[in-house]
C-alpha cells in the first residue's frame, strides 16, 4: 500500500438510542457514532412492529379510513358481464 493516501482505520464505538452499544472499525475521524436504530431494536431483527408516529399521522390515517370498505378488484359492469358494453371482440357486435 502506498503511504499517506489511505484513511486512518480505527476502532469506533457505536451507540444506539435504545442504549445498546458495540465497537467496530471505521474510517470516521470521530471515535463515537450515535445511531437511531440498531440490530437489537430494529423490527426486522426483533420481529416486532414499532410504528414511528410523527405528529399523529398514523392515527389520523386510521381514523380517516376506519369505516372504509375494501374496493372490488373484479372488473364487471352493471349487468355482471365481464368486459365493456362496446366490446368489439364478442360475436354479437361483429357484423
Amino acid at each position: 500500500m502506498k503511504p499517506e493516501i489511505h484513511p486512518n482505520y480505527q476502532d469506533v464505538k457505536i451507540t444506539c438510542s435504545c442504549g445498546s452499544s458495540f465497537v467496530t472499525r471505521s474510517t470516521l475521524a470521530d471515535k463515537n457514532l450515535h445511531v437511531e436504530v440498531c440490530s437489537k431494536c430494529h423490527p426486522f431483527f426483533t420481529g416486532k412492529q414499532k410504528l414511528v408516529d410523527t405528529a399523529g399521522r398514523v392515527e389520523r390515517f386510521r381514523n380517516r379510513f376506519k369505516g372504509a370498505r375494501p374496493t372490488n378488484t373484479d372488473k364487471t359492469d352493471s349487468t355482471g358481464d365481464k368486459g365493456s358494453a362496446g366490446d368489439k371482440g364478442s360475436a354479437e357486435t361483429q357484423s
